[in-house]
């Protein structure tokens, strides 16, 4: 799918949503969040993962897909 089409479906999609929290969660990335804006727990839950991935103890993408795709 090519960025134009990706555009137009995303588009769609949120036109179709009445939801406020997804609503205000892409309004937030397209606006950028500062990092003192985000709630403790995110931090918290991001510093989590950097730290993760530092030891080296996150899986590449693509090795989760195959192991999980067939319960998609």
């Amino acid at each position: 799918m090519d960025i134009q089409t990706e555009k137009i479906e995303l588009a769609k999609r949120l036109l179709e949503t009445n939801d406020e929290l997804i609503l205000r969660q892409i309004k937030d990335i397209l606006e950028g969040v500062e990092w003192n804006d985000l709630p403790d727990h995110v931090q918290a839950g991001i510093k989590r993962a950097q730290q993760q991935a530092t030891e080296g103890l996150l899986a590449p993408h693509d090795t989760v897909i195959k192991k999980y795709d067939k319960y998609l």
